[in-house]
């Protein structure tokens, strides 16, 4: 006698594997792991990665140049060449700005103590307790912050380490960089998607380093300008500041802002003071909000809310200078883990802009 049996009711249960929890609570210990793990090496993490950012950067330097039948050793000891000399230079930049503020505040001291009592008389009179606010003050001073910025130099050691590594790690890199495109060519033939997901990466962090340096240099000269004009003290200071702190995704620009309106408060008044505000964010909206985007496009294209949680997470593990390559970081993630994934295109709606392309199989 034929019988037949109901699927429902007899088949076995398929196995795929672990339950999804336990998974998914692997794969936040493993994550927790290997963040702590960036944390405990991030003197090694975040300037070797810098470097790579930084041959990434100047890679068309290489191309270029062999196309014009430049020997690939040459080419690449130009572009390690280019690299070097603006890494300095950005560091002198730093150094000179930072040496400015430290011989140019303790000029304000008097003006500091005349604006800290007339604070205090104006809230006393108004009948606000001021006992908080005068130690806060009191805390917070031309002097204090000479004092802050020197504590700075005191690691001067530690920055010779971070600058003296990275150089290093170009110079290794430089000598791989005219075998580089041979390399490659296997593992882009066996993995086709995730070989397009990191060429897809290689163009937006180039597209980030590029727009920020021409972007920032364009606001830098014409907060200069404008600071010269309004007759803010040491203008070409606070220019080299603000272009040096445009790498630091969205609070840079604020870093960048307090010295310069500090010392317009103390030096002519609360009317130069909002004056420099309003220009300051004038041309950062006008240039760095509205052209730089349209220029740049959907090359990098994640969206505010995850650049400055980047810049919050990569800050935390790797220091001050996680700050600087937040954005890439979270770039290489998402090229790693999102886009070589078809399932995780979920993932790639939430964390990018809605026009951005992604990178497709075929």
């Amino acid at each position: 006698m034929e019988q037949t049996s109901d699927p429902g009711a007899t088949a076995p249960a398929a196995s795929s594997g672990l339950p999804r929890f336990v998974v998914v609570m692997l794969g936040v210990a493993a994550t927790m792991a290997v963040l702590l793990l960036l944390h405990q090496f991030s003197s090694v993490v975040g300037p070797v990665f810098l470097a790579i950012n930084l041959v990434i950067a100047a890679y068309p330097i290489h191309t270029w140049l062999h196309s014009k039948g430049t020997p690939g050793w040459l080419s690449a000891t130009v572009m390690l060449l280019s690299v070097t000399v603006i890494l300095l230079a950005a560091v002198a930049g730093l150094v000179w700005a930072v040496s400015s503020m430290v011989n140019e505040l303790p000029n304000y001291s008097g003006q500091w103590s005349s604006l800290y009592y007339s604070v205090i008389d104006w809230l006393r009179n108004v009948g606000i307790n001021t006992t908080g606010l005068s130690d806060m003050m009191q805390q917070i001073s031309p002097s204090s912050l000479v004092s802050l910025l020197s504590t700075a130099f005191n690691y001067g050691t530690a920055i010779t380490g971070v600058v003296v590594t990275i150089v290093l790690t170009l110079i290794f890199l430089a000598m791989d960089v005219p075998s580089l495109r041979e390399r490659l060519h296997k593992p882009s033939d066996d993995y086709p998607q995730l070989a397009r997901s990191m060429a897809h990466f290689g163009s937006s962090v180039r597209a980030y380093w590029v727009a920020t340096t021409v972007f920032g240099a364009a606001v830098a000269t014409l907060d200069g300008v404008a600071l010269a004009i309004m007759g803010v003290p040491l203008p070409i200071v606070w220019a080299m500041l603000a272009f040096l702190t445009n790498y630091i995704p969205n609070i840079g620009f604020f870093i960048g802002l307090i010295p310069p309106v500090l010392l317009a408060l103390l030096g002519s008044g609360w009317q130069l003071a909002v004056l420099v505000v309003v220009v300051y964010f004038a041309l950062n909206t006008i240039i760095q909000t509205v052209i730089q985007p349209r220029i740049v496009g959907v090359t990098v294209g994640v969206r505010p809310t995850v650049s400055f949680i980047s810049l919050l997470l990569w800050g935390m593990i790797l220091g001050p200078l996680g700050t600087l390559i937040a954005l890439p970081m979270t770039l290489l993630l998402k090229a790693l883990f999102v886009d070589v994934d078809p399932k995780a295109s979920w993932v790639h709606a939430i964390i990018s802009m809605e026009n951005e392309k992604r990178p497709k199989a075929t």
